[in-house]
């Protein structure tokens, strides 16, 4: 038995090939089901995303199953298997193991410690969980890899940080607020980064959206997306105290925003602070307002300083990550072992006679006036029930450890006589 992890990523192909052999979520299923038909597999699970494409798969030939895994792909996505071939990767058994531990951690991932990836591998498991492809290997390799990726995120700063201009000034807002519920943004300009940046910050609680720019019609259609207001352009210095937080992206080539105009401003909110997001090339807010008392400018070169920052220090925690999937590799390696027929064999044979002793010893005890020859004559009985009550699964364990599914098998008998609690 091995578990064999092929695919591509985006290391490894360009995205027009990803995209090629990428599964839309409503394709999984069929695909496993053909998948399941054509390679010499007794389990699989398909776990698509935008950067990669990966088969896992448990097979007693991983030679043939690699070929016949590239042929699957190659008809199923009507595209020739020499277009994609040298763009695959495939890793064997432990190394399997730990690709998809690491993959599941976001230490695979293009943004080191993206969170999305976590729930795309569950996204994968539940589906060939529906489709009935995974057993007892990947069952449990796919739940352990959730855990190992949770573990990374609550035990080390993997994920921490943000790593796009949006989600910097999100974060930045929160170290000025702290609870960004109440708070007010005005968008200066209707660029997509402001509002995709207005989104981040409505997403954290932030409550009224004001939207001014120099076409109306551009400023009303913006405001609808967030149910929020528009000022008139000419009346963005009487209205700016309203604005906790700005977000300025216009195609002016001049400033927009002058430090007397911000000074009004924060004279009329009585210095509460205002923080301002000038994300314009060039520059939208004259770079002096910084100068003003609770007044906090970022331009989009801070921005890229912060995700730069906060990038090296995800990069610091990838070594204790790996330290968590060489931890949790092995541990899954000696689970794996629990699946061979001879500990079962063993475990088997001991939990009779620990039963068998515990209950000659009961019964001894209750009738102490047997001697001698009685007491023998209990014990041959006893030793040959047990013996032929085994008798039967000690073949059948046998026989499946010469079959290409026999660990099913003996998963099966553990269950059954429970031989993992008593261990």
């Amino acid at each position: 038995m091995h578990i064999l992890a092929l695919g591509l990523n985006h290391r490894t192909a360009p995205v027009d090939l990803r995209e090629r052999l990428a599964f839309a979520p409503s394709q999984v299923g069929e695909a496993l089901r053909r998948l399941m038909q054509q390679a010499p597999a007794t389990e699989a699970a398909i776990l698509s995303t935008c950067n990669r494409s990966e088969v896992y798969a448990v097979t007693s030939n991983h030679n043939a199953a690699v070929e016949r895994i590239k042929q699957f792909l190659a008809q199923f996505h009507n595209l020739p298997a020499e277009r994609f071939s040298p763009h695959l990767y495939h890793c064997l058994d432990d190394e399997s193991v730990k690709h998809l531990f690491r993959v599941a951690c976001g230490v695979d991932s293009m943004v080191v410690g993206e969170t999305q990836i976590l729930a795309q591998v569950k996204e994968a498991f539940d589906s060939a969980r529906a489709c009935g492809t995974v057993r007892v290997v990947l069952d449990e390799l796919f739940r352990r890899a959730l855990r190992v990726g949770k573990r990374a995120r609550t035990e080390t700063d993997i994920s921490k940080g943000a790593l796009s201009v949006s989600s910097a000034a999100v974060e930045l807002a929160k170290q000025i607020f702290g609870d960004l519920r109440g708070t007010n943004i005005l968008l200066l300009g209707a660029g997509k980064m402001s509002e995709l940046t207005a989104r981040y910050l409505v997403a954290q609680g932030a409550t009224a959206v004001f939207v001014t720019n120099r076409t109306y019609e551009r400023a009303a259609e913006l405001a609808r997306k967030f149910n929020g207001a528009t000022i008139a352009w000419d009346h963005l210095p009487q209205q700016l105290h309203r604005a906790d937080i700005v977000i300025s992206s216009t195609a002016a080539p001049h400033y927009v925003l002058r430090h007397d105009t911000v000074a009004a401003a924060m004279r009329a909110r009585r210095r509460r602070p205002m923080f301002l997001i000038d994300i314009a090339v060039p520059r939208d807010i004259e770079p002096s307002v910084n100068a003003l008392d609770n007044v906090f400018l970022f331009n989009i070169d801070d921005l890229e300083q912060v995700v730069a920052e906060n990038r090296r220090e995800r990069e610091k925690e990838v070594h204790k990550v790996e330290v968590m999937i060489a931890e949790e590799t092995g541990k899954f390696a000696q689970w794996l072992k629990t699946l061979e027929v001879t500990p079962t064999l063993k475990a088997l044979t001991q939990k009779a006679e620990q039963i068998r002793e515990a209950e000659l010893q009961a019964l001894f005890n209750r009738l102490p006036h047997l001697q001698g020859r009685d007491r023998e004559l209990i014990q041959a009985a006893l030793k040959a029930v047990v013996n032929k009550l085994l008798h039967d699964p000690l073949i059948t364990l046998r026989e499946a450890a010469q079959s290409d599914d026999g660990y099913l098998t003996i998963d099966v008998m553990r269950r059954a006589f429970k031989l993992d609690n008593d261990s």
